[in-house]
């Protein structure tokens, strides 16, 4: 959080004297554009340290500065959602999609932001695009995306095949694979499950969430003692997550 903190305050600075520059005649005074980029970037690091208020402050600024800047309206569009301004966030992010419809990582925000607000059917179809664009280098995360979009409307079937398409791009992705053994899990698989937690964690980094799915299925198939290393490696590692809380709480299973 300091380093963010000190990058905000630092950045803060540069915008400070480029907005003096004029009353200096050996500064350049800097462009609208150039006001826009430095105010959209300490909107974003005051949104990452949670100070919405200061964020909405900057983005604002940044908007009246230069509102034809797609990445400008994209950032608009993450700060009011944060905001819970669902009509303001709509049209920063359509705004975006307008203006920036060729960048891949703008389409691909728009098109969570459409899942998350229920018109997952828009959201995939971009999503799909995305992984068809020969600009974009990860296909594999417009597929993982579309995979949890449709999730979240209870198409399971559809949602497993965007995974598996995913991991076809690249075998070891952590998302689908985690995504795929909560799906073999939701549907009694719990052996599947199983292979897949242990397949997850031979080749990515171990997560609170793939452990508390570790220590589901290890129950599920009655291997508690495998259960309890999970669970212990979930206390041990991620002692603030969620699933450690959960745990301490008694409220584990």
């Amino acid at each position: 959080m300091k380093s963010a903190a000190c990058r905000a305050a630092a950045l803060v600075a540069v915008v400070v004297l480029a907005s003096c520059a004029h009353n200096n005649p050996g500064f350049k005074k800097a462009s609208p554009a150039q006001m826009a980029q430095g105010n959209m970037q300490l909107s974003i690091e005051y949104m990452k340290l949670g100070r919405l208020m200061e964020s909405r402050k900057f983005i604002e600024r940044a908007l009246s500065q230069d509102p034809q800047n797609p990445n400008v309206q994209m950032t608009a569009g993450l700060v009011y959602e944060r905001l819970r301004d669902t009509a303001k966030a709509e049209h920063g992010y359509s705004t975006a999609y307008r203006l920036g419809k060729s960048d891949p990582n703008i389409v691909n925000t728009y098109a969570g932001f459409l899942c998350r607000t229920g018109k997952a059917q828009a959201g995939e179809k971009l999503f799909t695009a995305i992984a068809d664009s020969p600009l974009y280098q990860t296909p594999e995360v417009a597929l993982a995306n579309a995979g949890v979009c449709l999730l979240g409307t209870g198409d399971v079937v559809d949602a497993e095949r965007y995974f598996n398409r995913a991991l076809a791009f690249r075998p070891n992705m952590p998302e689908a694979q985690l995504q795929l053994a909560n799906i073999a899990f939701d549907r009694g698989d719990a052996a599947q499950a199983r292979d897949m937690v242990q397949q997850y964690l031979a080749v990515n980094p171990p997560t609170p969430e793939v452990l508390w799915l570790g220590v589901r299925v290890c129950r599920k198939l009655g291997d508690n003692p495998a259960a309890a290393a999970y669970a212990h490696q979930i206390q041990s590692d991620f002692p603030d997550s969620d699933q450690a809380r959960a745990m301490r709480s008694g409220i584990d299973r």
